[in-house]
C-alpha cells in the first residue's frame, strides 16, 4: 500500500508539472510592411499623402515593433505594440526626416481559442474620458499543401522544423516546434498538425520569437472579456476607422494650436 501510495504521489507531482508548464510567454519580434494608413508624414508642416510628389522617397516602408503571446489552459492572448507614425521632414529635399510613435488610437487584443480554432479581437476605445469595448468572435481555417523538411534550428532555445506552404499567392517559410504542449502560430492559418510556430516569413513579413518563459499565467488573463459589445466583423473595422479619424483630428487640433 505504501508503494502504491508513492507511485500515486509520483505520478500526480508530474502531472501537476506539466500542467504548471502549459502556460507561459512567448516574445516576438514582428517586422511587417507599413500600412500607410498609419502613417502621417509632414513635410515643412503640411500633410502629403503617398503618391504625392512631394512625399519623400526614403522613408521606410517596413516597420519592427514586438508582440507578447500569453498562453494557459488551451488559450492565448496576443498583445501587439504598433502604434501609429508620424514622419517629419523640415528643410526641403534631401532633409532626414524623423519618425515618431504617436501611439494607438485604440487598445486591441486577440484571443485564441486553440482547442476550437477561434478568434476573439477585443477593442477599446477611449474617447471624451469614457471608455468601450467592443469585440467580435470568428472561427480560422489551416492553410493546406505543407512541405515538411528535413532542415532544423534553434530558436528561443527549441528545435525547430523547416516547413513551406503556400498561403496568400506566397509561399511562407514557418519554423515550428513540438517541444511546447501546445498548438499556435502568430499567423492563425499558418497552424501545423502539431506544435508552436517560432519563426515565419514572407516578402511582407516576419516573425520571429526571441523568448519563451514557462511561468504560471492566470486562464481569465488569456480568456476574452465577456462585458464586451458583441460586433460584426464588419462594424469592428469601422470602429477602428472612426478612431483612426479620431486620433488624426486631435492630432491637427494640437498641431496647430501650438502653431
Amino acid at each position: 500500500m505504501k508503494k502504491l501510495f508513492l507511485l500515486l504521489s509520483a505520478s500526480t507531482a508530474l502531472l501537476a508539472s506539466a500542467r504548471a508548464q502549459t502556460s507561459g510567454q512567448i516574445q516576438y519580434e514582428v517586422t511587417q510592411k507599413v500600412d500607410p494608413s498609419q502613417m502621417r508624414v509632414m513635410v515643412n508642416g503640411q500633410e502629403v499623402k503617398p503618391g504625392s510628389p512631394d512625399f519623400p522617397s526614403d522613408i521606410s516602408d517596413v516597420r519592427t515593433f514586438p508582440m507578447t503571446l500569453s498562453f494557459a489552459g488551451g488559450f492565448a492572448k496576443e498583445e501587439r505594440q504598433n502604434g501609429a507614425v508620424r514622419t517629419v521632414v523640415e528643410g526641403g529635399p534631401g532633409a532626414a526626416p524623423q519618425t515618431t510613435n504617436l501611439g494607438r488610437p485604440f487598445e486591441e487584443a486577440v484571443y485564441v481559442n486553440m482547442a476550437q480554432n477561434q478568434l476573439s479581437t477585443v477593442l477599446t476605445v477611449k474617447k471624451d474620458n469614457a471608455t468601450t469595448t467592443y469585440r467580435t468572435d470568428a472561427p480560422f481555417g489551416k492553410a493546406a499543401d505543407w512541405q515538411n523538411t528535413d532542415q532544423t534550428k534553434k530558436i528561443a532555445g527549441y528545435t525547430c522544423r523547416k516547413a513551406t506552404v503556400p498561403f496568400k499567392k506566397e509561399t511562407y517559410t514557418v519554423w515550428y516546434t513540438t517541444e511546447l504542449p501546445f498548438t499556435y502560430s502568430p499567423v492563425k492559418e499558418l497552424l501545423p498538425e502539431k506544435g508552436v510556430v517560432l519563426a515565419l516569413e514572407s516578402s511582407r513579413e516576419q516573425y520571429r520569437a526571441t523568448k519563451v518563459n514557462l511561468k504560471a499565467v492566470a486562464e481569465a488573463e488569456v480568456k476574452p472579456t465577456a462585458q464586451a459589445q458583441i460586433v460584426t466583423a464588419a462594424q469592428l473595422q469601422d470602429l477602428r476607422e472612426k478612431a483612426r479619424a479620431d486620433f488624426r483630428q486631435r492630432l491637427f487640433d494640437q498641431e496647430q494650436r501650438g502653431n
